[in-house]
């Protein structure tokens, strides 16, 4: 069994954040051996990203907070209300957009190592190992 506190990722590598933009808190990495990674991120209000995990699949879950998703390849723009989900099941590139301060909690697959960074074009890198169970 695996229990952790926001304190205990706040002192692990698992933690990153741009202070007065976002903050996610890696709460299950690659290391766990669980196959994915959960995280809770905090958006602040105003901040605008533009991401493409090409590595990854990504799950976000809505828990406070308002603000919008759009397919950056369609144009499409979809509100984000607390109980909204939005899952990048293909890789998608996407502009996130927080009009109040948002939290949310993630699921990344294949699992996160804990100490990436977005790249240059709003993706992580590829994970070199990846433990997956059944």
């Amino acid at each position: 069994m695996i229990v952790r506190t926001l304190e205990d990722v706040k002192k692990s590598s698992g933690y990153r954040e741009n202070p007065g933009l976002w903050s996610s808190a890696r709460y299950l990495l690659e290391a766990d051996g669980v196959g994915f990674t959960l995280t809770q991120t905090t958006l602040a209000a105003g901040s605008e990203q533009t991401l493409e995990y090409k590595h990854h699949i990504e799950a976000n879950l809505v828990i406070e907070g308002t603000g919008s998703v759009t397919e950056v390849r369609s144009g499409i723009t979809h509100p984000l209300n607390p109980g909204s989900l939005y899952t990048l099941d293909k890789n998608d590139r996407h502009t996130l957009l927080a009009k109040t301060d948002m939290r949310l909690v993630c699921v990344f697959l294949p699992a996160l190592v804990g100490n990436e960074t977005h790249d240059k074009d709003g993706s992580y890198p590829a994970t070199t190992s990846v433990s997956q169970r059944a």
